[in-house]
């Protein structure tokens, strides 16, 4: 039996609620041969008013941007998609959930982009991706690609190689995850999180341009800004991130994680003391609803 579903999971494709054992794929698909499809990454959380999903609005924009930049057909709006999700929600009995949204392109082995498309939404219970305990990371081999081969912060399937190949390099290594350089061989990020490092009571993560812009880094960045936690934005080298007092990652599957170690270099301020920590909790309050100020723009 899958991991992700059983004999009572219901999906959504195309219109329909069908369990995931009566999904049909075309084996021409340009998503299955090339990697030209998109997706999205959205998490629900059970609170005291039902099911919530984070930022639903946003990951919505993304995933429609994604199909723009690839001219991959799409027609569904904003509201649609978050009327559907909810309802699938519902259908599989899901409060705190995570999400899997994407957009699959049609038949065509040539290489412009396929004429037709199929939009499946999964949804599963799933913990926090890296776990809770202080990651151990080593620096990549395989940097982050280039902004000028390709859109770097959309979420296209075929991208995701890249990460692969770090994470299975870290895996061998013996290590939790990796840390990924841009072409200038300044640190982007790991391989499916944002990064930040905390240096004298200041936080800096990188800014867009070689990154994955993430929605929870947004979310963090703007909980610093109402909470007056100094962060800036602004391109760091793998040196510099060995010489920070802490780091962490962010993420819709990950939310935040500390980490505990780059390469040789062990992060010496304890994690309980520092702004990470203190944004793990603010995050979690965040997404649960629980503040007075919440920037979730959930129907």
């Amino acid at each position: 039996m899958s991991p992700y579903y059983n004999d009572k999971t219901l999906i959504f494709a195309d219109g329909n609620y069908l369990s995931p054992t009566e999904l049909k794929g075309d084996s021409y698909s340009q998503t299955l041969h090339y990697g030209n499809g998109v997706f999205e990454g959205i998490r629900s959380y059970k609170t005291a008013t039902g099911a919530r999903i984070f930022r639903a609005k946003e990951h919505y924009e993304r995933l429609i941007y994604g199909t723009e930049v690839m001219n991959i057909p799409f027609h569904y709006s904003i509201n649609e998609l978050i009327d559907i999700t909810y309802k699938l929600l519902d259908l599989n009995g899901f409060q705190d959930a995570y999400i899997r949204p994407i957009v699959v392109a049609g038949a065509n082995m040539g290489l412009g982009s396929a004429g037709e498309s199929s939009f499946i939404i999964q949804c599963w219970e799933w913990g926090k991706l890296m776990g809770d305990k202080l990651l151990k990371v080593r620096t990549s081999s395989f940097q982050r690609p280039n902004p000028k081969s390709c859109f770097v912060d959309a979420k296209v399937t075929g991208h995701y190689i890249n990460s692969i190949l770090a994470r299975n390099e870290s895996s061998v290594s013996g290590h939790d995850e990796a840390i990924l350089l841009d072409i200038n061989n300044n640190v982007a990020e790991c391989s499916g999180a944002n990064v930040f490092i905390e240096k004298d009571g200041q936080l800096f993560t990188p800014p867009k341009g070689h990154i994955m812009p993430g929605i929870t880094r947004t979310t963090i960045i703007e909980i610093c800004q109402e909470f007056g936690i100094p962060v800036e934005e602004r391109h760091f080298t793998i040196d510099e991130m060995k010489s920070a007092d802490s780091a962490f990652f962010t993420g819709t599957a990950a939310e935040v994680v500390g980490l505990k170690s780059i390469d040789d270099y062990v992060f010496p301020k304890s994690w309980e003391e520092t702004h990470g920590y203190r944004l793990m909790h603010l995050y979690k309050q965040e997404v649960l609803g629980e503040r007075s100020n919440n920037y979730s723009k959930a129907i």
